[in-house]
């Protein structure tokens, strides 16, 4: 019954039946008085616009100039190792602009020419190689779109919540389009003989910057759907992104999606090198240490409205819109609760690229008249999981964990329509 309600609230807007309704709800000129943007001409119909010679790089228009990643000062020592956040407030659909996708580094974003470019593939292979970015295009091309999440993400939220923004509570997270070819390609180039039983083998990967940011990754999963990446959203890598090649490991940590990929050897045992014995482990409750956690599970959240994303058009109509993902599979459902977890109503999941492991947008249509409510987002993936509460997570990972954060999260949304980050128990 709300749902119809709902829909013939929407008929009777979308109509325009209810001039009165607009004038009320967003402030617009009742019915009967002439608006000067309809009845009087304004420059932008006056003149002539730029000519296309003037931006040979299409970007966004100056209002729109605050849809940019950013930074929180205080999180990291250096500029130079740290990290920036997409503004998933700001942006709809799924697909992440190259420009405002977030950024990590440990040692600095390196500029590596295409012509300077070697990667090489050493190691428990029958013939070792190295190949050039030419040798690269000339292997079968693949496209698939996935999301890339730093463990971090959310980290800070643990002990409470400490950021008031979607953007940098959840911004560490971008979806592209990714275009390259098969690591299972170039590993079956170099032949993987000499390996012997691959069910125990692994692949150590690291990349040409300073920090090389090496990471083993188990055999089955190198063969299973690990991409070598030279474009991103048709166009070549950014800079901050690991132009020229970088590696994508659906569904995993980005911290394993090494950038200006250099060397992929074949082992025989995990390296365990700083980034996978130092860091990038989970530290539970008791005070040990999960050794290795690389899928991302399932998570959503609610991008608007949120802290930097409030209700601006008054009562009435509203949608409610956010992503959720998961990096064991395709997501399923996604349900929204208005009252902090006591009841949840279904979200209706907007078109999906094809690829399991990509972001999918959600979108609760439904009706704000000024009440107090507590935003949640729960997410289901295809194996069943399903979304946990951050007291659930606390029960086994205690407050002292820095990753793998995908707790429920909740904004408090008031009478004025402005969201805060906050918790429920």
């Amino acid at each position: 019954m709300a749902d119809e309600l709902n829909n013939t609230s929407r008929r009777a807007f979308l109509k325009g039946g209810a001039a009165a309704v607009v004038g009320t709800a967003a402030g617009a000129a009742s019915a009967g008085t002439p608006d000067p943007l309809i009845t009087e001409v304004q420059d932008w119909a006056s003149f002539t616009g730029e000519g296309v010679d003037e931006t040979p790089y299409g970007l966004p228009i100056e209002f729109e100039s605050d849809v940019v990643r950013r930074n929180v000062p205080w999180l990291t020592a250096d500029p130079i190792s740290s990290i920036n956040f997409t503004p998933i407030h700001a942006l709809d659909g799924t697909i992440t602009p190259q420009g405002c996708a977030f950024e990590r580094h440990h040692s600095g974003a390196i500029e590596l020419k295409k012509d300077d470019y070697r990667l090489m593939i050493n190691g428990l292979v029958d013939q070792p190689l190295v190949f050039t970015y030419e040798d690269l295009e000339r292997f079968p091309r693949e496209n698939h779109v996935y999301f890339c999440e730093c463990a971090a993400n959310t980290g800070m939220e643990w002990a409470g919540a400490q950021l008031n923004g979607v953007q940098f509570t959840h911004g560490m997270i971008h979806n592209m389009e990714y275009s390259g070819i098969s690591l299972r390609a170039l590993l079956n180039e170099a032949g993987l003989g000499a390996a012997g039983d691959l069910a125990d083998k692994w692949v150590y990967v690291e990349g040409a910057d300073a920090s090389s940011n090496g990471r083993s990754i188990p055999m089955e999963k190198a063969l299973d759907d690990v991409l070598v990446a030279f474009k991103a959203n048709g166009e070549a890598l950014r800079k901050e992104h690991g132009y020229p090649v970088r590696l994508v490991v659906p569904g995993w940590e980005g911290n394993m999606w090494i950038k200006w990929l250099r060397r992929i050897e074949v082992t025989d045992a995990a390296v365990e090198s700083r980034e996978e014995t130092s860091k990038y482990t989970d530290v539970m409750e008791d005070g040990t240490a999960r050794k290795w956690t690389w899928e991302m599970d399932a998570k959503s959240v609610i991008t608007s409205p949120s802290p930097q994303m409030p209700i601006k058009h008054g009562h009435g109509p509203l949608v409610i819109s956010g992503l959720a993902w998961s990096g064991h599979g395709r997501i399923t459902r996604v349900d929204v609760s208005k009252d902090g977890g006591k009841s949840w109503e279904t979200a209706r999941l907007g078109t999906t690229q094809g690829d399991s492991k990509a972001l999918t947008r959600f979108y609760l249509d439904t009706d704000w008249q000024g009440e107090d409510w507590l935003l949640q987002a729960r997410a289901m993936d295809e194996t069943g999981y399903v979304q946990p509460t951050k007291d659930q997570l606390r029960e086994v990972r205690g407050e002292n964990s820095i990753y793998h954060n995908n707790c429920i999260q909740t904004w408090y949304l008031n009478a004025k329509g402005e969201a805060e980050n906050v918790e429920v128990s």
